[in-house]
């Protein structure tokens, strides 16, 4: 197979839309065709190999239809000792490298993945698709595209799972990252993201890859500190000190603060997670460009992405076989560990309707059946402007992440909308519901010298939450207005001392931790968490539906 390079080159054009993002022409015959192709060429591997048979105990499938039946689903914990302590013996294929993402609750420090070389070309003629769809007007658009982008460099180094993607962008085109990934993999998260963006003052860059969180902590810095500049240091930097002048320029003409869309002319935005929905109208404010939303994960790599829309995702076919367990079975299973829940396929899915993603990995990876632990929604059946005859979906939670107050069910996303949508300027967040409570306790740092009370935060906070507006699709799907007279949700606010989290994270980095255990967790931080936080005393105020007075001081 030509790489992507060499067909942008030679301006075959329909061939590389073809090749990186053909999945969106597919009809979704053809893409079921595909699915169970690869699954079939997966399952001679399994039956062939140690791990394959301990994975699915003793069957041995030979058709879609009985590995979906013989084969139990699986976590992390099932191929264990095999794939945390890197043993290549037992696996389906060789591995070309191993990757990594953090563990979870201690059962171990990080969870090993195996990723073959079949595996590694697939993702990278995806990945470069995806920077195509970031940047492009529409299909066959090729205009954005050089033989030699530059991206800032703003993810985890190698061996996580987002740096070895952006490594493996090289196997389809050069890349000029900023700074270079040797030296971006010896620096700490902090210093990366300010030398790269020191050095795209001089370079310039093309695409952006990392967090959306990133980018809007840089532009914000931008349009709060631009008029307070040092030229000289400047002056050995003539192609910076020239972007500057040029961006001071654009924002006098404007009539605001500088801002980076000034600076830099940004092709594309690449993110992954659930900061990119919450941030994604602030960072097309401050750089010009909607973030193109991907839905990746150490275990299957880019199992979906947004398209030259910036709307819902279009699932990729080619790296795992995609399996759907039904909200109310999850739920199921949830009361009933021993229960088994159901799946569907993509061809089975309903619109509207949250489903919790089952992966079996291609190319000779190791995972079957495995559930990574996400829930999804599917928002419509195909996206008819685009014409895109399969599937939509969006990011909904971590499965495990669901706060239930019976009313209203709370995820970290909508959460962390209302709290966006406050207007509160904030430094970071956790939460967790109290035992037996309606009450949603809310530790939060303020940053900026913000000035609102404790009072004034909780009633702002709850109020979004029960916003049922109509642009808050999420609150809407999750609100059972039936209960909602029956039950006093309180929001209880505990505002932290300035440098509460910066001071946990020194904590953490003093103890050793990996960088993935650096930043507590938003929902249901441990009481270790909780200790950290709060080793100075903390603000707490308590406010609930009698409390209507401070609903109007935030805004």
């Amino acid at each position: 197979m030509p790489k992507a390079i060499e067909l942008l080159q030679q301006g075959r054009d329909e061939e590389l839309w073809q090749m990186c993002c053909g999945y969106l022409r597919l009809s979704l015959e053809q893409f079921m065709a595909i699915q169970k192709r690869l699954l079939l060429e997966q399952i001679k591997l399994l039956n062939g190999c140690t791990l394959g048979r301990k994975i699915m105990r003793g069957a041995r499938p030979e058709t879609v239809e009985e590995f979906r039946e013989q084969v139990p689903l699986t976590t992390y914990a099932d191929y264990c000792p095999e794939l945390s302590d890197k043993r290549e013996a037992p696996l389906p294929a060789d591995p070309a490298v191993w990757v990594h993402t953090s563990g979870r609750s201690g059962d171990y420090p990080s969870k090993w993945i195996p990723m073959t070389q079949a595996f590694a070309e697939e993702l990278s003629t995806i990945m470069y698709g995806v920077g195509m769809l970031s940047s492009c007007k529409g299909w066959g658009d090729t205009s954005p595209l050089n033989g030699r982008p530059k991206i800032v460099y703003t993810v985890a180094p190698r061996p996580y799972m987002s740096g070895t993607m952006a490594d493996m962008l090289s196997m389809q085109t050069p890349i000029q990252y900023l700074p270079p990934l040797e030296e971006a993999e010896e620096l700490t998260f902090e210093d990366r993201i300010k030398l790269g963006f020191k050095q795209a003052l001089s370079e310039g860059f093309d695409y952006f890859f990392g967090l959306s969180m990133a980018l809007v902590v840089v532009g914000n810095k931008f349009s709060q500190s631009t008029d307070k500049v040092a030229i000289r240091p400047l002056l050995a930097r003539p192609r910076a000190l020239l972007r500057l002048t040029k961006g001071r320029v654009k924002s006098k003409l404007a009539r605001r603060p500088m801002l980076p869309k000034d600076i830099w002319s940004v092709k594309g935005i690449m993110s992954s997670g659930l900061d990119s929905a919450v941030y994604r109208d602030k960072i097309k404010a401050l750089w010009g460009k909607y973030p193109l939303d991907l839905y990746t994960g150490t275990e299957g790599g880019i199992i979906a992405t947004q398209t030259w829309d910036f709307e819902s995702m279009t699932f990729v076919p080619s790296l795992n076989f995609l399996e759907f367990i039904p909200e109310k079975e999850h739920f199921k299973w949830r009361l009933d560990p021993e229960y088994q829940p159901k799946t569907v396929l993509l061809d089975e899915v309903e619109a509207g309707e949250n489903y919790e993603i089952v992966i079996s990995n291609f190319h000779g990876g190791p995972l079957a059946r495995y559930r990574p632990g996400d829930m999804i929604r599917i928002t419509s059946l195909h996206n008819d402007r685009l014409g895109i005859d399969t599937p939509q979906m969006a990011f909904e939670r971590r499965a495990d992440d669901l706060l239930d107050f019976v009313f209203i069910r709370l995820t970290e996303k909508t959460i962390w909308q209302a709290i966006e949508n406050t207007g509160i300027a904030y430094e970071d967040w956790a939460v967790f519901k109290k035992e037996g409570q309606p009450v949603l306790s809310l530790y939060i740092e303020l940053k900026n010298g913000y000035q609102g009370s404790g009072a004034e935060i909780a009633a702002a906070v709850r109020e979004q939450i029960l916003s049922s507006d109509s642009n808050n699709k999420d609150t809407k799907m999750l609100y059972r207005d039936d209960f909602a007279d029956m039950i006093d949700f309180k929001v209880e606010v505990n505002v932290l001392p300035q440098g509460a989290f910066a001071h946990f994270t020194e904590q953490r980095r003093a103890e050793g931790a990996d960088l993935a255990h650096l930043k507590p967790p938003h929902i249901n931080p441990s009481q270790r968490v909780l200790d950290l936080l709060t080793e100075k005393p903390a603000e707490v105020v308590r406010v609930s539906s009698e409390t209507t007075s401070e609903t109007a001081a935030v805004r």
